[in-house]
């Protein structure tokens, strides 16, 4: 069995819904089918509960582009009008259930995150209705299944990091996914999203929808995961910022979550994650080219000669600094610090302690609230707490980079040459990656130096 998801790059435009139908159709067997919402459409979708927060006059305009999208979609992809008539109305019925929610933030005024979460999942229920019309439409048995229908349950964090209670998924998913491909029936299942056992919706966050299929995959015991993507896979550096960046064959595991934990935008940072203990191979693969390899993930590392396969960034982090005499061995105060914050929702994505000053890297978005949150530390031992918001992270990722002499000075080396200071460095925190900050201006420069260093040099 072979679960194949596929991303938001997938379904931009009526021509791609059209090639990803084509790819289901060669499959020989059913496969279990997961996906994103539309290219652009969960933004659409965030922005008309920012309308409907403003005044309810602006909900149906909002609702009408979102619409206009999904119809324009059916009508291009779908060429048999019985088809592309039901999806049509199946697709109304969604609307209208989104407009009542829309409706009632605009009515209280108030938006909590089990509705935004709610709101956030019909994305992939309009994507999920769309893709299906397309293959009925050719012929082909499929049905829309929204997670309610699969029982893809969480635990009840509802924004963005919930996690599947993949016990309950197991049992779940083999009495619902099962049975279906038995009938030769293809099921195209809702990513990013699940249910608390009260029925309230949560999400996985940005690119959850891969984590949805890892655990579909984990539950069902697939024999292989294939992430569809409009890119050729992992890179060895972002290829908008680096020409000559070359494509990955494989990554571990353990890399393949480094580099999305820390800025590559190919895969959600916790599709490994149910994966780990399966032998089950994940391959992220280019729509644009099905013919190609892509990147195969695998359990076990594999050493490049060079050490380093790939550099990354993320720009959307901050830090926060507790600075103090002793701060760094008071009895307590990360514990205090961590409390805080997780009881705001926020994650801390690192922290770096030294007997004057505890780092802690943060997302940018929620940075402001983070600073004030930690405002009541300023007694005692801590002395200032402050942000420093104009910084970017960048990972260094390679199987045997803790073991190797001399990698390190090879890459500090190179951004030194840049005239490029570093601000933080951390190494040893995971097997696999270095760490370290620099000025937002900076960061460009220091991962093309890292690049030339490590894959141009010849």
């Amino acid at each position: 069995m072979k679960v194949m998801k596929f991303g938001g790059g997938c379904l931009k435009d009526p021509s791609f819904l059209i090639r990803t139908a084509g790819l289901i159709e060669k499959e020989s067997l059913p496969p279990v089918v997961v996906v994103s919402a539309v290219y652009g459409v969960t933004d659409l979708l965030m922005d008309a509960l920012k309308s409907a927060l403003v005044s309810e006059s602006l909900v149906l305009p909002a609702l009408d582009e979102i619409e206009k999208r999904h119809r324009k979609m059916a009508e291009e992809a779908i060429p048999s009008p019985p088809a592309r008539g039901r999806t049509l109305g199946e697709i109304q019925l969604k609307l209208r259930k989104l407009e009542r929610l829309l409706f009632g933030v605009a009515y209280t005024g108030e938006l909590s995150d089990s509705v935004k979460a709610a709101v956030a999942s019909y994305g992939e229920r309009l994507a999920a209705l769309l893709l299906a019309g397309v293959l009925h439409g050719r012929g082909l048995k499929s049905l829309a299944l929204d997670s309610e229908n699969v029982g893809i349950l969480t635990d009840d964090f509802l924004w963005d990091s919930a996690t599947a209670d993949m016990e309950n998924l197991k049992i779940n998913s083999q009495r619902t996914i099962l049975p279906l491909l038995t009938e030769k029936t293809v099921p195209i299942i809702t990513g990013f999203y699940g249910l608390t056992p009260s029925g309230k919706v949560t999400t996985f966050g940005r690119n959850g929808s891969d984590y949805t299929a890892a655990i579909l995959a984990a539950a069902l015991d697939a024999g292989e995961l294939e992430i569809w993507k409009d890119v050729e896979g992992f890179m060895s550096a972002d290829p908008k910022i680096v020409p000559g960046a070359e494509r990955l064959e494989s990554v571990s595991f353990y890399e393949a979550a480094e580099l999305s934990y820390f800025g590559a935008k190919i895969l959600h940072p916790r599709t490994v994650e149910p994966l780990r203990r399966k032998k089950i191979d994940i391959r992220v693969k280019n729509l644009l080219s099905p013919e190609g390899e892509g990147t195969k993930i695998l359990p076990a590392g594999e050493k490049r000669e060079g050490i380093i396969k790939s550099v990354t960034f993320n720009r959307n982090l901050a830090r926060l600094r507790i600075l103090g005499p002793g701060v760094g061995c008071k009895p307590g105060i990360i514990g205090r610090i961590g409390d805080t914050l997780s009881g705001l929702g926020i994650n801390i994505f690192s922290v770096l302690t030294s007997q004057t000053c505890i780092n802690l890297l943060i997302h940018r978005e929620e940075s402001g609230r983070s600073l004030e949150a930690l405002g009541y530390l300023k007694e005692g031992t801590v002395e200032t707490v402050d942000l420093l918001d104009d910084i970017a992270l960048i990972a260094v990722v390679g199987e045997g980079i803790l073991s190797t002499n001399g990698v390190a000075a090879r890459v500090f080396s190179a951004v030194s040459a840049e005239g490029i200071n570093v601000e933080m460095i951390s190494a040893g925190a995971s097997e696999v990656a270095y760490y370290f900050i620099v000025r937002q201006e900076e960061v460009l420069r220091a991962v093309r130096a890292i690049h030339r260093e490590f894959f141009e040099r010849g």
